[in-house]
């Protein structure tokens, strides 16, 4: 089975590189968003400095009203009481001390620029704080990790793919055993490389662009899954959605690769 999940994510991977910052566009567009951080260490403040971007001149946004979220789990464990105004564009000041090692999101709402109220826009950030694994060591809990990849590619937990891909996980493969067992097996694998593809995707466009091409027949198949109901259902129908993008993304390139080779041999 493990076997299978590799095959079935190599579409997904990339040579790894570290970043220390994210940028990611709002979900109607309107200002890009740059969250920067070092070395996070349990226990201790860490400072989070953050800069609104105008998508349009490239250039840091002043006067924006803005409030900051951050949860766990599903479970928020900071939040700003009052709205905020920074005239700068850039708040230098934000530090926030994580409690443990896990998966944190920091949701940042825009609520205002240059003085002037505006329809609530957000962005979200996925924050990887030590071992991802350390918070996943029980994969039958329904509120596990996040959807890393797919969040930074369609840049909010919100968007309708991410929100497919909790519902199947929630909804069919956590209610049966077959279902615990796969998404046992596919956390500590997923969570061991998710990371470095998310903030690559956050610091380069073009490969965010890639990856939501590379994403869009997997989530039309896993589509298949919202019908199961029952353990064999589950088993069954996921066998079947494994063996389906086998064929979309192996199978399909192999056969090119085979009718190129047999045509430069004629």
């Amino acid at each position: 089975m493990k076997f299978l999940l590799v095959l079935l994510l190599i579409p997904l991977f990339m040579i790894p590189a570290f970043a220390e910052s994210q940028t990611v566009s709002t979900d109607k567009g309107t200002l890009d968003v740059k969250l920067s951080y070092e070395e996070i260490k349990t226990g201790e403040l860490t400072r989070l400095p953050i800069e609104f971007i105008n998508p349009m001149t490239q250039k840091t946004q002043v006067h924006v009203d803005y409030k900051i979220t951050i949860t766990e789990s599903g479970k928020t464990i900071f939040q700003t009481p009052n709205l905020i105004h920074t005239s700068e564009g850039v708040i230098n000041g934000f530090k926030f001390e994580f409690p443990q090692d896990g998966i944190y999101n920091m949701m940042i709402d825009v609520e205002g620029i240059l003085f002037t109220p505006i329809t609530p826009e957000e962005v979200s950030f996925d924050i990887v704080v030590g071992e991802a694994s350390a918070q996943l060591t029980n994969p039958s809990t329904e509120e596990g990790g996040g959807c890393l990849i797919a969040t930074a590619a369609y840049g909010s937990e919100l968007s309708p793919q991410v929100q497919l891909l909790r519902e199947i996980r929630d909804n069919q493969l956590m209610n049966t055993e077959a279902g615990k067992s796969f998404m046992s097996g596919f956390n500590e694998m997923y969570y061991s490389f998710s990371p470095t593809i998310a903030d690559m995707e956050r610091e380069n466009p073009i490969f965010k662009e890639v990856v939501k091409v590379g994403l869009t027949p997997m989530l039309s198949s896993l589509a298949i899954m919202e019908n199961a109901d029952s353990e064999s259902e589950v088993l069954g129908l996921g066998l079947s959605v494994i063996a389906l993008n086998l064929g979309m993304y192996l199978g399909v390139p192999a056969f090119g690769i085979i009718k190129v080779i047999q045509l430069r041999k004629n």
